[in-house]
């Protein structure tokens, strides 16, 4: 008999084992051992060992979860399993998945999977988008793929993927690049591989990072506030192609001057910052004041991104080499 993948099941909770309490809304009450009863046939390609990390909301993620959860998968990585599969809340599914990717240092393909509809509700895609994810990652094409999201039989890689809707099936694309590949009659067809690989490699996270959204006319108030408050570094997602408010550019000048690493990223769902705008707030004058431009990549992703390199001790010119270095 042909050796079946080793695959450890962790489930954080999530919309993937919420049970509807009485009428005042869904909350997570299935452990995984419940789940799986609900998915049979995994056994036929797989050899699944459920580890029970948690009942959480994806609200109730925090990054210290998550970096909690990046240590357990490469433990299990690191004890021989041929593969992880993670349930989670969709709020915050594409943050952990972006951070553990970040962190991941092994082959093994490690998925994140989760559910749309409640166990409470018709046609629950939680069985479904589970037995899909089992069988990403158990299949020997996904060596070395890092981290993905399966869900509506589609697979997204992890430094690509966002939420795009609050409740549509199909909620989770990868607006620039599209999907790695799908689940097409129980078979798993790859149309490309991850854009790039980028790793770091960090003991802890630096959790002193804010993340601020500009909007027509906002001030700078929000930017001093966080720069008295001792943070140790301010994402900022920009207007368009990266420009900001006369008067909130002035204060992100001033932090940057105050020796804070003050980065920016666009508050568009696709497309790069760049400094191509020369007016006051433009992208050429907020890259003379000495801003982190970060591209590709969404605000909260970034603050990610910055807890982890800050807390690998990287300062503004190594991460600024980092990003270069590993843009698509």
């Amino acid at each position: 008999m042909a050796h079946l993948p080793r695959l450890k099941l962790i489930f954080t909770g999530g919309t993937i084992s919420m049970l509807d309490d009485g009428g005042r809304g869904a909350v997570p009450k299935l452990a995984g051992a419940d789940i799986l009863r609900d998915v049979p046939g995994l056994e036929d390609f797989c050899q699944p060992k459920v580890h029970d990390f948690g009942q959480l909301p994806g609200p109730h993620m925090t990054p210290a979860r998550m970096f909690e959860l990046a240590r357990l998968v490469d433990k299990t990585c690191s004890d021989g399993f041929d593969g992880v599969v993670i349930t989670h809340g969709t709020d915050t599914l594409e943050e952990s998945a972006f951070l553990v990717d970040l962190l991941h240092r092994h082959e093994q393909p490690v998925v994140f999977v989760g559910a749309m509809r409640t166990s409470s509700m018709l046609s629950w895609d939680g069985p479904i988008n589970l037995f899909q994810a089992c069988q990403v990652a158990a299949h020997p094409k996904c060596r070395g793929k890092g981290v993905m999201v399966v869900m509506n039989s589609t697979i997204n890689a992890a430094w690509e993927v966002t939420k795009t809707y609050t409740e549509a099936l199909d909620t989770f694309q990868s607006p620039d690049t599209g999907p790695l590949g799908i689940i097409d009659g129980g078979e798993v067809l790859f149309y490309r591989g991850p854009v790039s690989y980028r790793r770091i490699e960090t003991a802890r996270l630096e959790h002193d990072v804010a993340l601020v959204i500009a909007a027509a006319g906002t001030d700078g108030r929000m930017i001093d506030y966080l720069v008295e408050r001792g943070e140790k570094a301010i994402v900022i997602e920009a207007l368009g192609r990266g420009n900001l408010p006369p008067a909130m550019a002035r204060s992100a000048a001033g932090a940057v001057e105050r020796g804070l690493l003050v980065a920016l990223t666009t508050r568009c769902w696709g497309g790069r910052v760049s400094g191509a705008y020369g007016y006051d707030g433009g992208g050429a004058r907020l890259k003379e004041a000495g801003l982190l431009f970060a591209p590709g990549l969404p605000g909260h992703k970034v603050r990610l991104l910055l807890m982890a390199a800050l807390g690998a001790g990287m300062n503004k010119e190594e991460i600024s080499t980092w990003l270069a270095r590993h843009e698509p």
